[in-house]
């Protein structure tokens, strides 16, 4: 059992992070409701970048959060990694801390933008470089996503509670993929058609897709980043990965090796698989591999 830091209890970490969590929940269906006006549209979107859009929602949330962290739990020995803050700072962040907050107030913004709902803000508690506690926070759904380092579950506004369903023992052919809705992927398209999954669900925020596997609706899902290309960052990853990981799933890169966090300006390079069954995992990652090298998908 890992530790926090001293005077920090994790159940009223837990019930602090919940009340951030609603009141970024506010925010996010505040902006959202604003964007299906043309007008109130381009005064929310705050850059030209179609690529990487920012929103007065994603600053509104990371200032939000930051700010009750910060309030709520002075003097204590951690920093918080900010997808947002990475963007507008120059400051070196000193990544080697033992404990790290990473945020991401906004995954999906695209989806954000065009009004899909499949967008979610992520909050993780990193340990030496691993996330140990995680908050998904799915808005439109009125899902709140919570790993306590040991069991993962789904609450909603009024505090009712859902247990993760994960989907077991299925073949690879067998399985619902969840998959990128915003990036056009053609390696990723072929390696999906070779594999001819049952079924392909498609749908923007990283958060959103690992929700669904927990959820039950679905069975894996794969990023494939291209060399060269950019790449999703630690903030994409870090909560989505304790929620799947609490709830008997894993994510890993293809190898079968564990994610590393704070590297390669926060990059989550290569192939990421993420399974709803951490005892066929490994299998899993070893037969995309092999599908990938006998038709020669991507350079490994």
């Amino acid at each position: 059992m890992i530790k926090l830091p001293s005077g920090v209890d994790i159940n009223n970490l837990i019930d602090d992070v919940r009340i951030f969590s609603w009141q970024a929940a506010d925010i996010l269906l505040y902006y959202s409701k604003l964007l299906e006006d043309a007008d109130d549209k381009r005064n929310i979107i705050r850059n030209s970048n179609e690529d990487d859009p920012v929103t007065l929602a994603d600053l509104k949330v990371n200032e939000l959060i930051i700010k009750r962290i910060n309030e709520k739990y002075k003097n204590i020995n951690w920093d918080i990694l900010s997808e947002e803050n990475v963007k507008i700072s120059s400051e070196t962040f000193d990544i080697k801390t033992d404990w790290i907050w990473v945020l991401d107030p906004l995954d999906g913004t695209k989806d954000f933008i065009q009004g899909t709902g499949n967008y979610a803000m992520h909050l993780a508690l990193n340990f030496r470089q691993k996330p140990y506690i995680g908050f998904v926070l799915i808005p439109e759904k009125n899902q709140l996503w919570i790993a306590d380092g040991e069991k993962t579950w789904c609450e909603t506004r009024d505090g009712s509670q859902n247990q993760p369903i994960l989907l077991k023992n299925r073949n690879l052919q067998e399985m619902t993929l969840v998959t990128s809705k915003n990036h056009g992927n053609e390696i990723l398209k072929n390696l999906i058609h070779k594999i001819n999954f049952s079924k392909v669900e498609v749908m923007g925020s990283i958060g959103c897709k690992i929700a669904s596997i927990v959820r039950g609706d679905s069975d894996i899902y794969i990023c494939l980043s291209m060399p060269g290309k950019s790449s999703p960052k630690d903030w994409d990853f870090a909560a989505p990965e304790t929620i799947l990981k609490a709830a008997g799933g894993a994510i890993t890169n293809l190898d079968n090796q564990e994610l590393s966090y704070g590297e390669n300006s926060f990059e989550q390079g290569g192939i990421i698989v993420a399974t709803s069954n951490r005892d066929t995992h490994g299998s899993i990652c070893l037969e995309i591999k092999k599908i990938i090298e006998n038709n020669g998908i991507y350079p490994l």
